[in-house]
């Protein structure tokens, strides 16, 4: 992590809850969606962790987010339930969720819930851990029906968001953590690259008009461009059908999403855990998936590659070095937190001493 300002993870915690208790949040939600945001830091995800406090901040100053209710429960049949988030913070409703769902898929084997109108729900992995170091194995989904920025496959018109989707696998050892989306790249990195005037590596964009493109400014042009499905030119069938597939998790199950009127930025989210005990049994789920980690991490790595990583275990690793020496932020995020706590008479914390 070299010379770059740390600032400690407790401290972080602590003044993100301040910040959205000064701005109408009440204390349990706050805390719980200050934690998930330092949870995305702490995994390496900074465009979904800290990243969001600021315009979480804004949303609850306009009313975009709702400071305080709970969800309405729409349909609840033991194993299968909808709620209406109600603008509720993302975050604390998806916690909620897992802790609806917990009793339930040890009783019945799995169970799943769908939200529709939940506000922004962060960084989808931050929350597989939790139910991983359980023993679940947990699926979550989402997608914005507010926004579009993805073409589908051979179109140059938006109609999807990114469309996240995370599996949460337990281990006998670090769990794997799968947090990948339908597209190539995501929101908040195309927003990013724009502010900082950079470019993408590879054409990731088309403009209005179906030509490949590097800049992210695309989707900012009148008519806007779009962000490629997952695959990109050659091979973007296999996005635009893991899309489709969220879209039915989410806003098809959840009864509410794009062919309904854009209602504020937020999600629709589908959350399911499983309880291996209730299949073949835990002891031989573990058996066979630390085969798999072992067969993958034993792999002959090719040119250039160290060696083959399983999908949380950079994560996993930066989040103890983190916990232990400090988080690392965005340049970015740092100066716009300080804008947020400024304007509710607080200071953000300084960085710890080297």
């Amino acid at each position: 992590m070299g010379a770059e300002p740390r600032y400690s993870a407790e401290a972080l915690r602590g003044f993100a809850t301040s910040l959205l208790e000064k701005a109408g949040l009440a204390g349990e939600p706050a805390a719980v969606v200050a934690r998930t945001l330092v949870d995305g830091d702490l995994l390496g995800h900074d465009t979904h962790g800290l990243a969001l406090l600021s315009p979480y901040v804004k949303s609850l100053e306009s009313g975009g987010m709702a400071r305080q209710g709970a969800p309405t429960v729409l349909s609840d049949r033991g194993a299968s339930l909808a709620w209406d988030g109600m603008h509720l913070p993302g975050p604390w409703l998806v916690h909620s969720a897992i802790d609806t769902l917990m009793p339930r898929a040890r009783q019945y084997g799995c169970a799943t819930l769908v939200i529709r109108r939940s506000h922004h729900i962060a960084c989808l992995a931050a929350y597989l851990l939790r139910a991983a170091e359980a023993g679940f194995m947990m699926v979550l989904a989402s997608s914005d029906p507010a926004v579009r920025s993805v073409a589908p496959h051979g179109g140059t018109r938006a109609v999807f968001t990114p469309n996240p989707l995370a599996v949460g696998i337990p281990t006998s050892g670090t769990p794997y953590l799968v947090d990948i989306s339908a597209s190539v790249t995501t929101n908040g990195m195309s927003a990013r690259m724009q502010k900082a005037g950079r470019q993408f590596e590879h054409a990731w964009m088309l403009d209005a008009q179906g030509r490949p493109s590097h800049d992210p400014a695309v989707l900012s042009e009148d008519p806007p461009g779009t962000i490629l499905p997952l695959g990109g030119l050659e091979a973007g069938h296999k996005g635009f059908g893991l899309a489709l597939a969220v879209e039915a998790l989410t806003g098809g199950l959840a009864g509410y999403g794009r062919a309904d009127p854009p209602d504020g930025w937020g999600a629709t989210v589908f959350v399911t855990l499983y309880d291996p005990s209730a299949f073949g049994g835990s002891a031989d789920f573990l058996r066979q998936m630390d085969w798999i980690g072992d067969a993958c991490r034993d792999n002959p790595p090719r040119p250039g590659v160290d060696a083959v990583r399983m999908p949380g275990d950079r994560g996993m690793a930066l989040k103890a070095r983190q916990e232990a020496a400090g988080i690392v932020l965005h340049p970015s995020i740092a100066p716009m937190l300080r804008d947020s706590a400024a304007a509710y008479g607080m200071v953000f914390p300084e960085p710890d001493a080297a």
